[in-house]
């Protein structure tokens, strides 16, 4: 299928950069995500708007895959950061009044936290997580779920938007990756409790870890069941329960998504919308596990250079005050439903399969037949038309919507988003959904 022909849109100037960064840098871009079907170079981002060098502005959704819940450039984070790098940049030895400003904060509002290291990306938080849950419970072996995605370490690189050959095998997203790291991770479905359950009575794990939503396949909501059952055998078998909140601690409420749940993971990786888009990521959890650190004179190695810088500590500082009076999140959350809505009442309308889900602040249209209900795991995803979905996504973008345009990617509302700024995405949806149909 082709993307319909709805814009004039131009990235000359775009593509010349991106001839030029291609020159310096392997693919032009420093993460294999950005890589998407359009040269786009970025020059400016402001509220809930983005501008490139031709002078494009879009209303981004994408959102950096999530972290300015707030909006880009957010005044009060901004001067935060600031007023920080101001007073005092990395010193390297002893701690600052901003790391423990910050995670006091988490330890007040995520109920797993009673201790918290800081760090720099979901990355490490994750892989410090399995390390420390290897360590306490003597075991090796992991579990992940189908389609979730843990960081780039070979840990748990692998079986993420698998193709439908390699459902139950083993898939690592990249070569190089550890042969031992790949045979001591087990890969089963997301709510499927029966599987996990036969898993962990069969063999010895360190740890479970999962995204309580798995918004990296766009959003599969977790049962109540699944997620209780898995607190119940993993205290059952000995085994760590890690929540993987990356995304969802911050973006779905300051107790993370556990709070929703009512289910207190022993450990918690902490990330994107915490600091508004400035880099600060954390571990939190239970404190016989996180004094087992070399930190506090235990036998599992943790440090960083930058761990704790002032800007990132700064940045998440500024951001959880914002959202403490909870305002930001009853508008978003509002926005959100009002958008997933919007997309389902125009889908039934046109007669197009489009599944529309989500949770709080992020949407996601699959281009599948609602009547088979929501997805329940990546199996259930393998229906969606991924022709369809970055054709969609594709028109958007060339009609100043920016949404990741990559199949089942999730879109985020933020602060800064209005309700006239939804109504216009309905409108440019429906334009470029018709244009689908025709085309089809």
């Amino acid at each position: 299928m082709t993307t319909p022909s709805i814009s004039t849109l131009d990235h000359t100037r775009s593509s010349a950069k991106m001839a030029e960064a291609r020159l310096v840098t392997p693919g032009g871009i420093n993460t294999s995500i950005r890589k998407i079907p359009i040269d786009i170079v970025f020059e400016r981002a402001e509220g809930a708007y983005l501008w490139d060098v031709d002078g494009n502005r879009y209303l981004d959704y994408h959102a950096a895959f999530g972290p300015p819940i707030l909006g880009h450039s957010h005044p009060a984070v901004n001067a935060a950061v600031i007023d920080a790098i101001q007073r005092l940049d990395l010193t390297g030895s002893g701690t600052s009044q901003y790391e423990i400003d910050v995670a006091r904060k988490i330890v007040e509002h995520v109920p797993s936290a009673e201790l918290v290291h800081l760090c720099n990306t979901g990355s490490e938080a994750t892989y410090h997580a399995l390390r420390l849950a290897r360590a306490h419970t003597g075991r090796h072996k992991l579990v992940k779920f189908q389609g979730t995605y843990h960081g780039s370490h070979d840990y748990l690189l692998m079986n993420i938007l698998s193709p439908a050959e390699k459902i139950g095998q083993k898939d690592p997203a990249s070569t190089g990756m550890l042969p031992a790291a790949i045979e001591n991770t087990t890969v089963l479905d997301f709510n499927d409790l029966d599987a996990v359950e036969r898993e962990l009575r069969t063999r010895a794990y360190a740890a479970i870890i999962l995204e309580p939503i798995p918004h990296n396949m766009g959003c599969v909501l977790p049962t109540q069941a699944f997620a209780k059952g898995l607190q119940q055998i993993c205290d059952a078998t000995g085994t760590v329960l890690i929540f993987d909140e990356v995304i969802t601690g911050f973006r779905h409420g300051l107790g993370g998504y556990q709070e929703k749940l009512g289910v207190t993971p022993d450990l918690t990786s902490l990330a994107k919308a915490m600091a508004n888009g400035y880099p600060c990521a954390a571990i939190a959890g239970k404190r016989e596990l996180m004094m087992q650190f070399a930190t506090a004179g235990g036998p599992v190695f943790f440090a960083g250079t930058y761990n704790g810088h002032p800007v990132g500590a700064a940045a998440a500082i500024a951001t959880i005050a914002a959202l403490e009076d909870g305002a930001v999140y009853t508008h978003i959350f509002d926005l959100g439903d009002y958008v997933r809505d919007g997309l389902a009442e125009i889908g039934a309308r046109l007669g197009l399969p489009l599944t529309v889900t989500g949770y709080g602040s992020v949407f996601v249209p699959y281009f599948m037949d609602p009547e088979a209900g929501l997805p329940q795991n990546y199996t259930d995803l393998l229906r969606n038309d991924n022709e369809k979905d970055q054709a969609f996504r594709l028109g958007m973008v060339e009609r100043g919507i920016f949404m990741c345009p990559l199949a089942m990617k999730r879109n985020h509302i933020s602060a800064a988003h209005s309700k006239a700024d939804v109504d216009h995405t309905l409108e440019v949806a429906e334009d470029v959904l018709r244009g689908i149909k025709s085309s089809a």
